[in-house]
């Protein structure tokens, strides 16, 4: 095995007073997306173990990010949409006062430059590979990653592991959190297995033939988790699942075949580890995603009630069921697509959101989504790969497979065989 990306063996390089157990400084990107704000919420709590330097977000929620700002007194603050500057400029003043505000980043590069700053560590709470950059800065510029953004290290895997050192990244997500965390349990080389759970969505239970009348309102209505609508209807589809799968490859170093999706509709086990000798470790929580946040703000210490614990005085009943491949085939397709790696993730994630964009306004239908992912995968062929694999190659393949989807998803959609092709795109 070669070092793993996210390692909770490898203690993370920190300098200053978090090195001595002090306060850590930290950048936030995305602070008014979900995981931003939830993110905040923990560091409000904990103002003597965090202080935020800077924020990053797209700016379209000015008002919000200007109050970020002033609660955690920022000294800097990123806006990737250079229209919205003005209004969160003004949004400042009123908080800060004139002549008190701080440093605005602005244009597509903010978040990259916030990524950059004096700090220990990086939140990286974006939602879509326009992450990625900010994740390669903030990995090369030395940083701890926090990350909550997938899709970075999916659709630039082979990018991230060039220059990520061994234990750089602390995951986020629920699963990959949990993972981390029952990995402690033994070493890499005594891993038998990776168990990464899902709720199985709002359509647990119905065959692909009940899915093809699904609407978008019933996918959005997800039984667990409130998120946002790309995230929503990607749990619905279980695309989402198939991400967190090349996720779990890319982060641990473990093969695809040693990588078993199972449905837990409780979400209370939030991913397991099987080991060699055949025990098997589970990480469980009531879902609240300010604990994980909280692990990997904090990192190798936990904050104290960062979320509700189990109350194991009441009785409850936990459940598993194996996954429906032929109902939700996303699965069996993305560990194809991770097989294949280089580029075809990006594609694979570029197609998906398209495929949503479509599917929320009425143009794909349910099952359409999936389907279409895999004719343009298969259309993408061999994807580029190796040692020379650039960002300008991954966003080349990225804005293919979008115009693609975007082709079939808006007229064309009869060219998607709705039974056969995901499955023989997938190789299953």
């Amino acid at each position: 095995m070669t070092d793993a990306l996210a390692d909770p063996h490898h203690r993370p390089h920190l300098t200053g007073q978090a090195a001595a157990g002090g306060r850590r400084d930290i950048v936030i990107l995305g602070s008014t997306g979900s995981v931003g704000t939830q993110a905040v919420d923990v560091v409000l709590r904990n103002p003597d173990r965090f202080r935020v330097v800077a924020v990053s977000a797209a700016g379209t929620r000015a008002e919000l990010l200007a109050e970020q700002a002033h609660q955690l007194r920022v000294r800097t603050v990123a806006v990737a949409d250079e229209s919205a500057v003005d209004a969160v400029r003004q949004a400042l003043t009123r908080h800060f006062g004139a002549g008190n505000e701080p440093e605005i980043l602005a244009g597509p590069d903010a978040a990259t430059q916030a990524a950059t700053l004096e700090c220990d560590a990086v939140l990286n709470g974006i939602t879509g590979s326009i992450g990625l950059r900010p994740t390669l800065a903030a990995l090369e510029a030395d940083r701890v990653l926090i990350l909550a953004n997938k899709e970075s290290l999916i659709v630039g895997g082979p990018l991230v592991k060039a220059i990520a050192k061994p234990g750089q990244i602390v995951p986020v997500d629920s699963e990959h959190s949990a993972l981390f965390q029952a990995m402690l349990g033994g070493s890499r080389a005594e891993v038998r297995k990776l168990i990464v759970t899902a709720s199985g969505g709002p359509f647990r239970g119905r065959s692909r033939a009940e899915l093809a009348d699904v609407k978008p309102a019933d996918a959005l209505a997800h039984p667990t988790w409130d998120m946002g609508p790309v995230i929503t209807i990607n749990s619905a589809t279980l695309v989402n699942k198939g991400l967190e799968v090349i996720e779990a490859h890319l982060l641990y170093d473990i093969p695809f075949e040693r990588i078993e999706v199972v449905v837990h509709p409780q979400s209370y086990i939030h991913s397991m580890v099987e080991f060699v000798d055949g025990s098997t470790l589970a990480q469980a929580s009531p879902p609240d995603m300010r604990m994980p946040i909280a692990l990997g703000l904090g990192w190798p210490d936990r904050v104290p009630d960062a979320a509700p614990a189990f109350d194991w005085s009441k009785a409850s009943t936990w459940e598993f069921f194996p996954l429906d491949d032929d109902a939700f085939p996303s699965v069996a397709l993305a560990r194809h697509v991770g097989s294949l790696g280089g580029t075809a993730p990006a594609v694979f994630n570029a197609a998906n959101e398209e495929c949503v964009d479509a599917f929320l306004a009425g143009r794909l239908p349910f099952t359409g989504i999936v389907d279409t992912i895999a004719k343009v995968v298969e259309e993408h062929g061999v994807p580029r790969s190796g040692t020379r694999l650039t960002v300008e190659d991954v966003l080349e393949a990225e804005a293919w497979a979008r115009a693609r989807a975007r082709e079939l998803a808006n007229g064309t959609t009869a060219d998607v065989q709705t039974d056969a092709s995901t499955s023989e795109a997938a190789g299953v």
